[in-house]
């Protein structure tokens, strides 16, 4: 007997998901965001497939959007909260935003954490 739990470091997400709608990529281009314009915001999620423990506060995750298999990174989150439905294997949460990357930032994370070309936003 046994169970399958993924440990994760990483909230990629599609917009079905929850991913924030605020963090617009063609309004961030135009003028940053910053985790500052989001303090008080608290986000969820929905829904993500398999049972997720990811990692608790003060430890960062990253935030990525998850569009048509390209995943953009959108910097740092903290998880506050997870559910998880053991029956559909799903898990759902809430988080915070702490740090948002600037442009170039965006363009440089994929290459120093992921490195998956398939999967890469900017290629």
């Amino acid at each position: 007997m046994g169970s399958i739990v993924e440990l994760n470091d990483t909230l990629q997400l599609t917009s079905d998901q929850g991913f924030p709608e605020e963090l617009d990529f063609e309004k961030h281009k135009q003028k940053s965001f910053k985790a500052e314009d989001f303090k008080d915001q608290v986000f969820e999620f929905y829904k993500k497939p398999g049972i997720r423990i990811y990692q608790s506060p003060p430890v960062r995750n990253f935030l990525v959007h998850n569009i048509n298999g390209k995943w953009l990174y959108w910097g740092l989150v903290q998880i506050l909260e997870t559910t998880c439905d053991y029956q559909k294997k799903t898990t759902s949460g809430k988080f915070k935003i702490i740090y948002i990357y600037t442009l170039e930032e965006m363009q440089k994370a994929h290459e120093l954490t992921d490195r998956n070309p398939e999967t890469d936003f900017f290629k």
